[in-house]
Order: C-alpha cells, then structure tokens, then sequence
C-alpha cells in the first residue's frame, strides 16, 4: 500500500465516523442521524408533531387510486358472485 492510498483510507474512515446529516424535513434545519436523536428524521419534537398534524388533517396524503364506493362495491361483489360474466 502506497502512502497516498493509506491518507486516502485514512480520510475516507474518518467520514465514515462522522454521523450522517440530513435535512428536518419540517423545517430544514441540519440533523444527525443518531440513536440519541429520539425525533430523528426531525430536530425537535415541535417539527415532529407539526408533521404528524399535517398528517392527521391530511395535509400529507400518499397517492393512489380513488376509494371505490358503496355502489362501485355492491356491483363488483354482485359480479364477483355470479361467477364474474355479465349474465
């Protein structure tokens, strides 16, 4: 091993050691990711729970497919039990 390959192993250890720093996803601020962050992804408990509001009056919502209906439903489940042609 070369002496430029051993400064080179030498620095890419100590980043290694350093903790990973991610952004709040509230409100951006610089954090650790360490175990002794209890509200890690956020800096604070203050963000943490503004995110889970957003959450609980949907602010935040994962996209999918529209909910089916009551009527969508009946006339699935009627189809379903007629063995699935249009009799």
């Amino acid at each position: 091993m070369t002496q430029d390959s051993r400064n080179n192993a030498s620095r890419n250890d100590a980043a290694n050691d350093r903790p990973l720093q991610v952004a709040c996803p509230q409100c951006r601020k610089s954090v650790e990711w360490i175990s002794d962050n209890p509200y890690r992804p956020f800096c604070s408990q203050r963000c943490r729970l503004i995110d889970l509001g957003a959450w609980a009056d949907e602010s935040h919502r994962i996209v999918g497919e529209p909910a089916m209906d009551e009527a969508d439903l009946d006339a699935l489940i009627d189809k379903l039990e007629r063995g699935g042609d249009n009799r």
